[in-house]
Formats: C-alpha cells, structure tokens, sequence
C-alpha cells in the first residue's frame, strides 16, 4: 500500500516508522504545511509542501492525516476524502457522529473510503468495550486511562502565566480499579477513577501559590480531580519526563446464570512507551484495511466497528486459520 502521511509532527513521525514495520507498506511522501525544506524525515523520505497534495491522487493508494481534533481534522478530513482514501485519528468522543456525517458525505460522493477514530480510544479500546458487552449484555463498562502524559492537559498549564514548562499525568485509583476487578459494580465518580500528577517548570521569580491554584481549580482540567503539582527545574523536567507513555484498561464486569450467580470480568489493558508511536502503529494496520475495502469499492466513511479483522492483517486468510485461530 502507498501511504501518503498529511502532517509531519509525533503521529506523523510514528506513521513513517510503524510503514517501515509492515513490508507491504510503501511511504510516498510527507505533506507538510511547512516550508518542505525545513522538515527533515526520520527516514529521508519526500516532503512535500501540503499545497501540491492533488497531484499525488494517483500515487497514493491511502492518506493518513496526522492533524489535531480540536481544528484541525473537522475541516482537513471532510476536504481530502474528496480526493483520497483516508484515515483520521479524531478523538473527541462527542463530536464523532458530527465528523462522521462530514465525512461520509464527502467520501461517498467522490468513491472514496474513509476511516474516522482509528488509534486506541477511539480505536482498539472501542472495539474492546463492543467486544465485551456484546458478550456480558448483563453488565457494566469502565475505562481507565494512564498513567500517561495528557498532552492537552499539559499544554492547559503551560498557558498559565509564569509557566515555562509543564507534563500532566492522568493516573487511574488503584481502589477503584480493584473493586471493579472484584466484580464489585461500583459507581464511580470522576474523581473516584483517576488524580491527576502536575510537574511544572515555573518562570524565575514566579508565584508558585498561585500557579498551583489557577491549576487545581482549571475547570473542565482539574477541578473535578484530586490534583497533585509539583515544582521542578527544566533540567529533571528533561531528564524524568520528556517522554509520551500512556496507556489504560477497558473492563467489563458481567453476571450470567439462572439468578445471575456467576461472576466474569473480561479485561484489556494497553502499556505504551510511546503514545504516538503506538497509535501511528494501529493506524497503519487500519489503513490495509481501508486499502482493501476501497478495492471492494466498499466506499464512504467508516469506523474502527466496520472493519472485519481479517483486513488488518497482512497474512492470507489461510494463513490466519492456520497461525491465529
């Protein structure tokens, strides 16, 4: 699959190095609003400037569009599902019917194939909360997130003022996940599920009671959260915390049986070294899939729901049989 990469910052970067994993998988070139001569691949291969990307309408079998949700992809992934196969990494859990509407309309019109959400929440945590309560319809879900880097939250406390630097970690209770474990059914509130850890570089001279303030009560942020912020320089910042873990568990906890007396949990849990990397790294796989299902002129806009899993891989369905089932 020729695979063209809109958008060149840490997805964009993750997307040239998981194509580099799968052999069937071809980089044609990095579209970049950029001055092309100022980005420099990890691989060396083509930047183009984003303006000439319709010339590339047969060169390129799928476009991943490596843009941010909040601006970016609701305007950039309606207009290039006019031209191209794509996919989209868009996360913002409300607006997805929204999106999907945008895109579908625009894919279908021009005999394209595009995939929305596609990552791991959205993504492969999604299919694991249909997977589980199509399997226990009498039960209940919760998803846990982290510990991880939020990169929306971090740059929320980088805009404060007499913040030079700052990394906020989203980290799940271990007493409410073990009471789900334990098949316990609790209701959990917002802050039951996960506290919030800050570590912000202040400016020199800066006041700290009051940055440690502006953050705690940041609504929408950090004010439903038990929120923790610590000081320190820009040189541990670097060296402790220049990273992009994350990671998370979806459970389902569900009871069958004549007088529902039997207890399950099923439970998928996620570890990343590199949020970005990782989701570059699904995305790829998703994007086979699009390849194939545009080949079957299977057209329109798509989620992660539509996509049978035998089109992610890059084994023959015999093959498959033979290793997996």
């Amino acid at each position: 699959m020729r695979i063209g990469i809109y958008g060149y910052g840490n997805l964009g970067r993750g997307v040239e190095l998981a194509a580099g994993q799968n052999p069937d998988a071809e980089i044609v070139a990095v579209f970049t609003r950029r001055d092309p001569q100022s980005v420099k691949t990890l691989t060396g291969c083509s930047v183009v400037s984003s303006s000439d990307i319709l010339s590339y309408k047969d060169k390129i079998d799928v476009l991943i569009i490596c843009g941010g949700s909040a601006t970016d992809l609701p305007e950039m992934t309606p207009y290039l599902a006019g031209h191209f196969n794509v996919v989209d990494s868009f996360d913002t859990h409300a607006k997805i019917p929204n999106h999907f509407e945008n895109v579908d309309k625009a894919s279908k019109m021009n005999d394209k194939v595009a995939l929305i959400s596609a990552g791991w929440d959205p993504g492969m945590f999604s299919l694991n909360r249909l997977y589980a309560s199509a399997i226990l319809p009498e039960g209940r879900d919760y998803t846990f997130w982290g510990r991880g880097v939020s990169q929306g939250h971090s740059d929320a406390i980088r805009r404060i003022k007499g913040v030079r630097d700052a990394r906020q970690y989203t980290v799940p209770c271990e007493s409410a996940l073990r009471l789900v474990r334990e098949g316990k059914n609790p209701e959990l509130t917002t802050r039951e599920k996960h506290t919030r850890e800050c570590f912000v570089v202040a400016e020199e001279g800066a006041d700290l009671e009051r940055i440690e303030n502006e953050i705690k009560t940041m609504p929408d942020y950090f004010s439903d959260y038990d929120t923790t912020v610590t000081f320190i320089s820009e040189e541990e910042l670097k060296k402790n915390h220049s990273g992009l873990p994350h990671g998370g568990f979806v459970i389902r906890t569900g009871k069958t049986g004549i007088n529902k007396e039997h207890s399950h949990v099923i439970e998928y849990r996620l570890q990343l070294d590199s949020n970005p990397e990782f989701t570059a790294s699904a995305i790829v796989a998703f994007a086979r899939a699009v390849v194939r299902m545009a080949v079957r002129k299977n057209f329109g806009c798509k989620t992660v729901f539509d996509i049978a899993p035998s089109d992610m891989s890059p084994l023959s369905p015999d093959e498959l049989r033979r290793t997996l089932l």
